[in-house]
């Protein structure tokens, strides 16, 4: 499907939530909310907060209340937050949020291995969280996990996320995120799923979330921009991805990497590189381990030094 290359997108950094919800270590609440302002300080419009799951599913994400209220809220910047259930919702409205994200997956296997539901109970939740966050005057993003292949079952067809994506928007969702979960998508998969897709939405109601886990995370981004997407989550630094994908494996495309293929082609974003890599060197020391970014470990973009004599 050929379209025009959009000239500008919007990013959604998620690195507060999926990028630090199933770390190791125990970040502080202080450590999380400094992430969050200094990503807000970097230029982005969309900041994935964290989310209102229960402690003992994600520990990691037991603070959501007090990170949420503690951010330094900028005007213009949507903060989001992760809602899977009412109860979740109920907590987040009390925090202040106002941008609700929420996950449906593309297959029963996954969807009963990640959440205990089926797809249809999944849906039914999505239906009550989405009609109270209209109520309550919040907004609300949908993602499709595993849009694209799934551990348990295969590569997964676009014929199997046209329902569900359908159902979303029907349910009221400003915009519908595909999740390629585990990383197995490539820009012919890409393709395939935004021709049986975009017929049903424009192209400024879809949002793609890549890993990195194959190395096809930036190929995937070309694909979407070429067939006229603009919309793309990332995590600063690499941070996150998917325990299924398995041990080592690389997570969500890395925000530096991401702004820096833009530059490249000249795709506007309005977003600073510089202080995103600040954000990063902040939060590496919190996680413990290397991040996985090229241009994070290149140290950012090409530097020249003076010539041997």
């Amino acid at each position: 499907m050929a379209a025009q290359r959009p000239r500008r997108v919007r990013i959604v950094e998620v690195g507060p939530r999926d990028g630090l919800q199933n770390e190791a270590a125990a970040i502080p609440t202080n450590v999380k909310v400094r992430f969050v302002d200094l990503l807000s300080e970097a230029g982005f419009n969309w900041i994935e907060v964290t989310s209102f799951v229960h402690p003992r599913a994600v520990p990691q994400m037991a603070d959501a209340d007090e990170v949420f209220r503690a951010i330094g809220k900028k005007p213009g910047v949507r903060y989001v937050a992760l809602v899977p259930n009412p109860r979740g919702l109920d907590r987040a409205l009390a925090a202040g949020v106002e941008d609700i994200a929420l996950f449906v997956a593309a297959t029963e296997s996954f969807s009963r291995a990640n959440i205990n539901r089926s797809i249809e109970q999944s849906l039914e939740d999505a239906h009550q969280v989405t009609t109270a966050s209209r109520l309550a005057g919040a907004r609300v993003r949908a993602y499709i996990s595993v849009a694209f292949g799934c551990p348990y079952e295969g590569p997964v067809s676009p014929a199997r996320v046209l329902p569900v994506a359908e159902r979303l928007f029907e349910l009221g969702a400003e915009e519908v995120v595909l999740g390629d979960t585990i990383g197995v998508a490539t820009p012919s998969d890409v393709s395939r799923l935004m021709d049986v897709l975009l017929p049903l939405a424009p192209a400024d109601r879809w949002g793609m979330h890549f890993h990195d886990t194959r190395g096809m995370a930036l190929a995937n981004v070309m694909a979407s921009l070429d067939v006229g997407l603009s919309h793309f989550d990332s995590s600063a630094g690499g941070l996150g991805g998917c325990p299924f994908a398995g041990p080592g494996a690389a997570g969500n495309v890395a925000t530096e990497d991401l702004l820096y293929l833009l530059d490249g082609v000249g795709v506007e974003h309005r977003v600073d590189l510089d202080r995103v890599l600040e954000a990063s060197r902040f939060i590496v020391d919190a996680v413990g381990h290397p991040l996985t970014s090229k241009v994070y470990q290149a140290g950012g973009r090409l530097m020249t030094i003076p010539a041997p004599r």
